[in-house]
């Protein structure tokens, strides 16, 4: 019996004190396993360095990235200073900067740090949502790959330098600019000019979509004068000595945009008025090398961080729903919410499980996404490369869309608190999960992309035969049952004929692909649930 009690007792401590302890790796058995099952030797490594990093992530950590989130500490810009200079200063919070350099300082992109403990201490990091460090690792990683083979100017041998190992023990942050307002999609039509000058390469031009617009350098696409091709170049932020003098590299910082997520991060507009830049690969390679090593890391990483907002989300509603009661009884113990725990709880550990997998087959390729220079690869090899690149692609596609749908349920279990941002982070990472399923490359364009890369492939790879390898270890009837659905979606030519029968062709493609990244999922889930 429930009787009148003006005074009322109840309180959430309980639950508090537990997300208060909560460590997010010694606490997660099944992300042990993980480790333990596609790590290989490196997994005593990983799991002591997870341990340590993870300590920081649960605790110190997550405490700055929600004191950061509030509203009235968005970033903003300061144009002027007192005395009419142009400064253009990004104004931040104090706890971003801690947070910030306690993170890049972990070295992650040093030649010290294995890329297995880079991945592991991502994840953990990830898990307390964009705060303005998520994107800026990944722009970074992107950067530092793309720049390594290319580092033969002392320039650009400084900016890598810097980027990987530090200078001081600060480390510099990466960002990448290729959005212009004509679309972001769309690479081959940007319009910002690459000029030589005295032997200097000097940017002109606007891009749009600028985020981590606070980073040190910046990768940036521009076609040189006169010429159709799009050339990659990094950027610095600004000239040497002119950072305490807040005087930019030859651009303004237009306009920070309102986003509805990811907020603690600026995405500017810029325009460029001979900032200098130093050339990152020949220039024919510029889109290739954009689109093909630094999108693609910044892809991965949106798989990984989905799976850290979902594996935290999974945490977090299974712990309320065993403190929370409603009719005398824990809410865990209703079969509906039982059965919600159980979706989110697979959805988590499958998108875990497939972004550790995919990771594990971009190291096994030699020389990684660029390959190995001037090195003739066998077929076998050439098919494994392009099998990983479209799973890269997929994984974006699928863990994109399910984190959202994921934390939506999780946040449903938590009732009216479960949009209360100051209850619980969720509202947080749901906010940022919609923005990533748009960062780069929404889905419509990636399954465009999937279907022509498979049509173009099909006389050396057909899709049968792509299905069947990306499926390895699936059950020989599912796999048949995707091999049969590809060739008949395969009859028709290509997405772009707009007629009602591609329209439902279009239709049928999309949800071909997210079923078929969820088999490589549970492949992968499979394997790690095998494990002792």
């Amino acid at each position: 019996m429930s009787y009148p009690d003006r005074n009322n007792p109840y309180s959430f401590n309980e639950f508090l004190q537990w997300r208060e302890r909560v460590d997010y790796y010694a606490d997660d058995p099944f992300a042990q396993k993980v480790v333990r099952t596609f790590c290989g030797d490196m997994a005593p490594e990983v799991d002591a360095a997870a341990r340590e990093v993870s300590r920081k992530a649960s605790s110190k950590w997550r405490k700055l990235a929600e004191a950061i989130a509030w509203p009235e500490k968005r970033p903003y810009m300061m144009h002027y200073d007192g005395h009419n200079n142009r400064i253009d200063r990004i104004v931040r919070p104090m706890e971003t900067e801690i947070m910030e350099r306690e993170v890049f300082g972990e070295a992650l992109f040093s030649q010290k740090t294995h890329p297995w403990v880079r991945l592991i201490k991502m994840f953990l990091i990830y898990q307390n949502g964009e705060a303005c460090v998520a994107c800026p690792l990944t722009c970074t990683e992107g950067m530092v790959t793309v720049m390594e083979p290319y580092a033969d100017t002392p320039e650009v041998r400084a900016v890598l330098e810097h980027c990987k190992e530090g200078i001081d023990g600060e480390y510099a942050i990466g960002a990448q600019y290729l959005s212009e307002i004509q679309g972001g999609s769309d690479v081959p039509a940007n319009l910002l000019e690459a000029v030589q000058e005295d032997g200097v390469w000097r940017l002109y031009g606007t891009k749009f979509f600028c985020s981590a617009t606070h980073a040190d350098y910046a990768m940036v696409t521009a076609k040189p004068k006169g010429s159709e091709k799009v050339g990659l170049f990094v950027m610095p932020s600004w000239l040497p000595g002119d950072k305490e003098r807040e005087r930019r590299n030859g651009y303004t910082i237009d306009r920070i945009k309102w986003k509805m997520g990811t907020s603690e991060l600026t995405t500017a507009e810029l325009t460029l008025n001979g900032a200098v830049a130093y050339q990152v690969g020949p220039l024919e390679r510029g889109l290739a090398n954009m689109v093909g090593v630094v999108l693609t890391y910044s892809r991965l990483t949106v798989g990984l961080s989905g799976a850290a907002s979902m594996v935290r989300a999974w945490r977090e509603a299974a712990q309320y729903c065993r403190f929370r009661e409603a009719f005398g009884a824990p809410l865990d113990k209703f079969p509906m919410v039982a059965g919600q725990l159980q979706a989110i709880e697979r959805s988590a550990k499958r998108t875990l499980a497939g972004a550790f997998r995919l990771y594990k087959e971009v190291l096994d390729l030699p020389g990684g996404f660029l390959g190995v220079s001037g090195v003739k690869e066998e077929p076998a090899m050439q098919r494994k490369r392009y099998l990983v690149r479209e799973l890269v692609m997929l994984q974006k596609i699928a863990a994109s869309w399910d984190c959202p749908e994921v934390l939506r349920s999780a946040m449903s279990l938590f009732g009216g608190h479960g949009v209360m941002e100051d209850f619980s982070s969720l509202p947080r990472l749901y906010r940022d999960a919609a923005v990533n399923e748009l960062w780069e490359g929404p889905r419509n364009v990636l399954l465009t992309q999937i279907h022509r890369d498979l049509h173009k492939a099909a006389p050396w790879y057909p899709p049968q035969e792509f299905v069947a390898e990306l499926l390895a270890g699936a059950d020989e009837g599912l796999v048949k049952e995707f091999q049969d659905e590809s060739g008949r979606i395969f009859e028709h030519p290509n997405l772009l004929e707009m007629s009602p029968a591609t329209v439902e062709v279009c239709r049928q493609w999309d949800d071909f692909c997210h079923r078929l990244f969820h088999a490589y999922q549970d492949v992968a889930l499979e394997m790690v649930e095998s494990q002792a």
